[in-house]
């Protein structure tokens, strides 16, 4: 699976010198709580490459607790180079807590290969793959996660390893309010019952919410028209006209300006939408980590029996109601009613899901308070829009039988540049060095990755050419970091390590591929 899209990577900058007024930025794209969480962790990463000291820039500055950089490489002298750069990164943002280790990850996996699991989250930066196949194997049995990085001339190139990642705040794009026009529970059905819009005096009618004047003619179109919802293009428009003649006329029988008939007529096609329990959510319900819970279950998952179970129940088969409604035109007294008509109802949901969460922890001996007040209302607001990411781990990508011949083949169907530059970084992975490392061997490593490259090719039954300058490309490359393409993984990267840590937004899976070349990036699930 993959998509390839233009460009569009959060590179992180420096909002100049007043580092509270760079917190209040970051906070608000991940809030107070997810702050908190940043300021928690502590990550690893190891070489201070270019690449490397760019991702820790991007998490510097933004707040992370905690970093420390493992590199046994040497600048000069008596100059460590991890150590260098850990005193420069800590001038960025003094909050932030910075330490080195002078020793190479393979003399660490070697003598103590625990020390990565005390870490949230481990960052490799232009690792050979033997030495990443170890680390990965120590990471991937203690649960943490690790992201592989590497700049690779104008080749970018990521990989997720992390066996599960769970997402309450997806921030989805798009997202349609959660309004319940179509399943009107009680409160909202007697509070819209209160408005008589035939017999208001024109200013009460001028002040009305639009949600209520929706929900009004809604009722009045299941009466006279139909048993559903205005669903075709001719429909809405018949429900809008129908609308449009509740708006009041002057003496002269103009219709009046009243710009909250015209916002209910504008917001038509958003508010009718269906309340139904994603495609999504319903998977999570039948995941085998929500039906088997035991007492090593997360949070998320007891959380998701119980939203299940609420389902089930008091919810009549709808997830809990988020609780919030849109600015409007409407005076003050009559939007705070139905705005608390809206919050009243989440509350009473989120504590009947507290309820079901309640008796689960009992049932598997875990005490009440482990599911905090907030963690449930941050939950059962985004109900919705909840995410599970499951990734392979690298031991199986590297396996004889990983991909049979039917699953790699459908690769041909990829945009050519990024379907290239995978095979290519597939095939690299195969060789002892990186080609044209040595200048004096270039033109031996172009034949070799070439040979390498068609045999890959034959062995998977790819009907593939790829040209020749892509191969000379990467041997002229030698594995160099240029400092444009390696800022720019670093900004990606970062931006990765902060939706693990914050659990916010989606990560990819769970291979990352960025061409310098042609400005473009594509994610293939490998």
């Amino acid at each position: 699976m993959f998509q390839e899209k233009e460009v569009c990577a959060c590179i992180w900058c420096k909002v100049g010198e007043n580092e509270m007024s760079g917190k209040l930025l970051f906070g608000k794209l991940w809030g107070d709580h997810g702050q908190e969480a940043l300021e928690s962790a502590h990550v690893c990463v190891i070489n201070a490459t270019a690449t490397g000291t760019e991702i820790l820039k991007n998490l510097v500055l933004p707040g992370i607790g905690a970093f420390t950089i493992v590199d046994g490489n040497r600048v000069s002298g008596e100059d460590n180079r991890a150590q260098s750069a850990m005193e420069l990164l800590q001038e960025l943002n003094s909050d932030v807590s910075g330490n080195f280790v002078e020793e190479s990850p393979e003399k660490l996996l070697d003598n103590d290969p625990s020390f990565f699991n005390r870490f949230n989250l481990v960052v490799a930066t232009q690792l050979p793959e033997s030495t990443l196949l170890r680390l990965a194997e120590v990471l991937w049995n203690s649960n943490t996660p690790l992201l592989i990085c590497r700049t690779y001339g104008l080749v970018g190139y990521m990989r997720v390893v992390i066996k599960e990642h769970t997402v309450v705040e997806s921030h989805p794009d798009n997202m349609l309010e959660d309004l319940r026009l179509d399943k009107p529970f009680p409160e909202l059905t007697e509070h819209v019952q209160d408005y008589d819009l035939e017999h208001m005096d024109k200013k009460d009618h001028s002040h009305t919410p639009w949600i209520v004047i929706v929900a009004k003619y809604l009722t009045k179109w299941f009466n006279e028209k139909s048993e559903q919802l205005p669903k075709s293009y001719k429909e809405k428009e018949a429900f809008k006209e129908l609308i449009r003649q509740g708006i009041l006329k002057n003496e002269n029988g103009t219709p009046e300006d009243e710009e909250n008939f015209e916002e209910a007529i504008k917001n038509v096609n958003t508010a009718l939408n269906r309340t139904e329990v994603p495609r999504g959510i319903e998977e999570l319900f039948n995941d085998d980590c929500c039906l088997k819970l035991t007492e090593q279950s997360s949070s998320f998952w007891i959380l998701v029996r119980a939203l299940k179970e609420f389902v089930a129940n008091e919810g009549q088969g709808s997830l809990p109601v988020r609780g919030t409604i849109p600015d409007m035109i409407a005076d003050s007294s009559k939007f705070i009613k139905l705005q608390n008509v809206y919050r009243e109802k989440a509350k009473k949901d989120i504590a009947a899901v507290g309820s079901h969460a309640a008796k689960l922890l009992q049932s598997l001996g875990k005490a009440p308070e482990s599911i905090s007040e907030r963690e449930l209302k941050l939950f059962c607001s985004n109900a919705a829009f909840l995410r599970l990411v499951r990734c392979r781990s690298l031991a199986e990508e590297h396996s004889p039988n990983s991909c049979s011949k039917d699953a790699i083949s459908k690769y041909c169907c990829w945009p050519q540049t990024s379907l290239h530059l995978q095979l290519a970084v597939c095939v690299m992975k195969q060789l002892i060095y990186f080609p044209g490392v040595y200048n004096y061997q270039v033109e031996d490593d172009i034949g070799k990755l070439k040979s390498c490259l068609t045999g890959f090719l034959q062995e998977h039954g790819l009907s593939v050419v790829v040209k020749d300058d892509y191969v000379h490309e990467f041997c002229r490359y030698g594995a160099a970091e240029p400092h444009a393409v390696a800022a720019f993984m670093g900004g990606a990267a970062a931006q990765e390590v902060i939706k693990v840590i914050t659990g916010q937004f989606v990560i990819f899976n769970n291979t990352f591929i960025y061409s310098g070349m042609s400005q473009t990036s594509a994610t293939f699930l490998l």
